[in-house]
């Protein structure tokens, strides 16, 4: 119980402000593979502050995302690129949360496929442990958004969810609480929409987290085409170090969702992984860990699936992190369709212990090793503590936001060139 109070005090404080041999990458030198840097935004305060969750981009290049606020409980914003003759990225607030009754700090943005906005509050509402809501999109000829609150949780479902919702093509929401469920072991819920003729939208909990099948899901979740989830645990386990879990639906006659661990970590391979997943077309599944590995700062892992016959998964270390290279990584990573691994990691790098953003390229014909470079090292002025992950347009820019630095100390929105 101890350890488990000193890990939550640990991230909570951030948020303020069957293994095979390991392959070690190379870590290359900051100068080596150094990006372009450029500030997008210099949070305020009075245009939000403290930016914790990963931005979405749209088709016509503009960001979505979501911050704290000073004297509110925070906002949804939107981020335009310039007109051509301009240079300055236009900030829209679409949703201004103006109370905790509100909602209170909304985590990141899902676009749905009807296209409105959906996500999660870490607190407030009705109950004050959080809601789930939606926004929708001003109708033809109008410019007003319409946010509707779709769930209240209460003190027993989920209290502490702040991962990013999962939304399938029936239109129901998968999400994580951190700290909810039975026990307050944190678990995996699924909230449907409106049944024909009603109005409330149902929330049912697929699996609450005990401890030994894991605990503490910070994570958002993947879904692979069978309609199986994937995420991880910070905690609990074997050794509580975290797992990597699947949820699989309820065979034909069945109710219960079926809970299976892939991973056990055990510190060697890296422990408490906070991020969640990303696969592959192949249903390789990519993750970091924030500590344990052969530096004890954390880890990039690989979780390959069984080979045929067997039923271990295989797990790989890509990369362990270094003081240098940044670590504790607390988003989830970007893959492009090279599969090179982008990510960011909340202290770290050359810079005062400020925070980078990496890449970890694979191997290349002949080699085994994966390539770690230092892609950026925050300065404190241009930002700093990235706890947001990445995201990447069809050119190679990658775009963040950082919790706090900048020009006001209230944290940026950034933009990546090669």
């Amino acid at each position: 119980m101890q350890k488990k109070k000193n890990i939550l005090s640990t991230l909570r404080a951030c948020c303020k402000l069957a293994a095979v041999p390991l392959l070690m990458a190379v870590v290359l030198p900051n100068w080596a593979q150094a990006a372009q840097l450029t500030t997008l935004l210099d949070f305020d305060g009075n245009n939000g502050a403290y930016p914790d969750s990963t931005w979405v981009l749209d088709g016509a290049g503009s960001l979505y995302g979501t911050a704290k606020g000073l004297g509110y409980a925070g906002s949804v914003l939107k981020l335009s690129p310039p007109a051509p003759e301009y240079t300055a990225w236009t900030l829209t607030r679409l949703s201004k949360f103006n109370s905790p009754s509100d909602g209170y700090q909304p985590g990141p943005l899902l676009q749905g496929q009807d296209g409105n906005w959906y996500a999660v509050t870490v607190s407030g509402g009705t109950n004050g442990v959080g809601t789930i809501f939606r926004l929708a999109p001003p109708a033809v000829g109008q410019t007003k958004w319409t946010r509707t609150t779709l769930f209240n949780f209460d003190s027993t479902q989920a209290p502490l969810s702040s991962a990013r919702l999962l939304r399938d093509k029936s239109g129901n929401l998968y999400g994580t609480t951190f700290d909810g469920g039975a026990g307050h072991g944190g678990s995996v819920f699924r909230l449907a929409p409106p049944a024909a003729g009603k109005k409330g939208w149902t929330l049912s909990t697929l699996v609450n987290f005990n401890g030994t099948n894991g605990t503490l899901p910070f994570g958002g979740l993947i879904m692979d085409a069978s309609g199986n989830l994937y995420g991880t645990t910070w905690w609990g386990g074997v050794d509580d170090d975290g797992t990597v879990f699947r949820l699989s639906p309820p065979a034909v006659g069945q109710s219960e969702w079926v809970l299976t661990t892939l991973v056990d970590f055990d510190g060697t391979h890296g422990n408490f992984p906070v991020a969640g997943l990303v696969a592959d077309k192949v249903g390789h599944l990519y993750g970091t860990t924030t500590r344990g590995g052969a530096n004890g700062l954390g880890t990039v892992f690989k979780l390959s699936p069984p080979l045929p016959g067997k039923t271990t998964w295989r797990l790989t270390t890509l990369a362990d992190f270094t003081a240098t290279s940044g670590h504790y990584p607390f988003a989830p990573l970007l893959r492009d369709a090279s599969g090179n691994l982008y990510g960011t990691a909340f202290i770290g790098g050359a810079d005062d212990d400020f925070g980078t953003v990496f890449k970890l390229s694979p191997p290349v014909t002949g080699q085994t090793a994966w390539t770690l470079a230092t892609l950026v090292d925050f300065d404190g002025t241009n930002g700093k503590s990235p706890f947001a992950g990445l995201v990447r347009d069809a050119l190679g820019n990658l775009y963040g936001a950082t919790n706090s630095g900048g020009q006001y100390g209230f944290g940026t929105v950034f933009k990546v060139s090669p």
